[in-house]
């Protein structure tokens, strides 16, 4: 199952997502991220309503939310 959520936002100063990608194994991506050099906007972070997450600037500026359900 893929899930894709898009998300505008002008009212926040520190990084936030514009776009959302629900991966199965977010440590693996971190991971492969980190190993291509990209730029890691929001570290990779357990998050209290039940996500692990992290945020990835793309070369053309657009920050992505990489995220997993924990379970």
């Amino acid at each position: 199952m893929a899930q894709v959520s898009v998300v505008a936002s002008d009212t926040r100063t520190e990084p936030h997502p514009d776009i959302s990608v629900e991966v199965t194994d977010v440590d693996a991506c971190h991971a492969a991220a980190q190993l291509q050099g990209y730029s890691i906007v929001y570290p990779l972070t357990d998050e209290p309503w039940g996500v692990r997450r992290f945020f990835v600037r793309d070369p053309h500026g657009v920050i992505v939310n990489v995220v997993s359900h924990k379970g």
